[in-house]
C-alpha cells in the first residue's frame, strides 16, 4: 500500500510522546497528557488499530478472506518475541543490577517478581503477569488474535454489531465487572491466582475499544477512501472545539489528576479503565483532527524524523521501553536534586538512539525487499518468458 507520511508523523509524535513520559526525567510531568486528560497511549491504540483495518481489509480485497488470520497471527507473533525479549531482559539484566544497586525504582517495579520469580516468569511468558512498562504489547497481541474475527464481520456483516458490543464492554469495564469476575474464578480456583493488580495496569476491556474504532475507521478507509464519510456537522465540530479547549486549560492549570485527591471523580478521568470524561476528550480531539487534518496537512511542514520513527513503531516502541528500564536502573526515580543537565542528557541520547534504530530498521527492511525482489526476478528468469505472471 502506499504510505500516508501524516498517519506516520502522528504515530511517531505519539512515540516521542511516551519516550518523554516513561523516562525518569523532570520533563515526564510537564510533558505527559499534552493536550487535556488524554496521553499519547490513546492516539497510538487506536492508530494502530486504524493501520490494522487498512492494511488488512486491503489484503483481504487482494487475496482473500483466508489470508487474514495468518497474517494477523504472524504479525501477532512477531510482538510476542519482542514481549519476551523485553521480559527477559527485564527479569535478568534489569534485575540483577537493580538489586546489586538497591535501586528502589527497580525493585518497586519488579516487586512481584522478587516475591515469586518462577511464578512470575512463566505467567509473564503466558501474557498474564505483565510488570509495568511492560504491559501494553500483550494487549495488543490479543487485539491482533481477535481481530480476524472482528474485522471480516465488519466487513460483510457491518461495524453496527461490532462497535455495540465493544462499546458494552467498555462500559462493563467502568463497573470494574471483570475484577469481580477474576475474584471469583480465584476463589473458586484451587491454583494459585496472579493478584488482579499485577494482570497490567492497561484494562483490556476498556482500551479495546481505541482499537476497534481503529479498526473500523481503518476499514472504511481502505474501502471508500481516506477522508470518505467523515464530514462531520458544525455544532459538533464546535463542541469538539469548546471540550477540547476546556480540557487543555484544566489538565494545565491543575496538573495531570483533575481533583484534588482523594476525590471519587477522578476516576471519570482514568486512564488506565479509560473513563467516560477521558473519552469525550479523546473524541473531541479526535473530531478535530479529522476535520482540519486535510486543512493543516498543505500548510504545516513535514517533519522527516518523526514520519521515519512512525515507520518503524514497533522497533522504536520496544527501543523506548528497553531505554527507559536501563535509565530507571541507573539515575532512578527522577528528583528535584538531580542536574538539569543529567536529564538533557538521558533524553537526548534516547531520542537519538531511537531515530537511529528507526532509521537501520528500515533500511534492513528496504534491503530484504530489494533481495525478494531479486530473487521473484531470478526465479522467472529461470522458468522463461512464457512463465512470467500477466501484467
Amino acid at each position: 500500500m502506499t504510505r500516508r507520511w501524516e498517519i506516520d508523523a502522528l504515530r511517531g509524535l505519539m512515540l516521542v510522546l511516551m519516550t518523554l513520559t516513561h523516562l525518569p526525567t523532570r520533563f515526564s510531568d510537564p510533558t505527559g497528557q499534552p493536550f487535556g486528560f488524554v496521553s499519547a497511549a490513546e492516539g497510538f491504540v487506536m492508530l494502530s488499530g486504524y493501520m490494522a483495518g487498512m492494511v488488512y481489509t486491503r489484503r483481504a480485497r487482494q487475496k482473500g478472506d483466508a489470508s487474514i488470520p495468518g497474517a494477523f497471527l504472524r504479525r501477532a507473533l512477531k510482538i510476542y518475541l519482542c514481549q519476551a525479549g523485553l521480559l527477559l531482559f527485564l527479569f535478568t539484566l534489569i534485575a540483577m543490577v537493580g538489586l546489586m544497586a538497591r535501586q528502589e525504582a527497580v525493585t518497586n517495579l519488579l516487586s512481584f517478581y522478587l516475591a515469586h520469580p518462577v511464578q512470575a516468569f512463566v505467567s509473564g511468558m503466558l501474557l498474564i503477569y505483565n510488570p509495568p512498562l511492560l504491559d501494553i504489547l500483550p494487549m495488543y497481541i490479543l487485539l491482533m488474535l481477535v481481530s480476524p474475527l472482528v474485522l471480516l464481520h465488519g466487513l460483510h456483516r457491518g461495524w453496527g454489531g461490532v462497535m455495540g458490543m465493544s462499546l458494552l464492554l467498555w462500559l462493563a469495564a467502568q463497573f470494574d465487572l471483570f475484577h469481580l469476575l477474576y475474584d471469583r474464578m480465584a476463589s473458586a480456583s484451587r491454583w494459585a491466582w496472579i493478584p488482579f493488580a499485577e494482570l497490567g495496569s492497561f484494562k483490556l476491556f476498556a482500551w479495546q475499544f481505541l482499537w476497534v474504532l481503529g479498526l473500523w475507521m481503518g476499514a472504511s478507509g481502505a474501502e471508500d477512501g481516506p477522508t470518505a464519510g467523515w464530514d462531520f456537522p458544525r455544532w459538533m465540530v464546535n463542541a469538539a472545539l469548546a471540550i477540547a479547549a476546556v480540557m487543555l486549560v484544566w489538565r494545565h492549570a491543575v496538573g495531570q489528576v483533575p481533583f484534588a485527591e482523594p476525590n471519587a471523580l477522578n476516576l471519570l478521568f482514568d486512564k488506565w479503565q479509560l473513563g467516560p470524561m477521558r473519552l469525550i476528550n479523546y473524541c473531541a480531539l479526535l473530531v478535530l483532527v479529522m476535520h482540519f487534518g486535510p486543512w493543516l496537512k498543505t500548510r504545516l511542514p513535514r517533519v522527516a524524523a518523526l514520519e521515519t520513527l512512525g515507520k518503524a513503531s514497533l522497533p522504536v516502541f520496544c527501543t523506548h521501553l528497553l531505554l527507559a528500564l536501563v535509565a530507571l536502573t541507573i539515575f532512578g526515580s527522577s528528583t528535584p536534586e538531580r542536574p538539569v543537565w543529567i536529564d538533557v542528557v538521558i533524553l537526548a541520547a534516547t531520542l537519538g538512539v531511537l531515530y537511529a534504530v528507526a532509521w537501520g530498521s528500515l533500511r534492513i527492511d528496504a534491503q530484504a525487499a530489494e533481495a525478494r525482489k531479486k530473487l521473484a526476478a531470478r526465479r522467472i528468469s529461470r522458468r522463461g518468458p512464457g512463465h512470467a505472471p500477466a501484467a
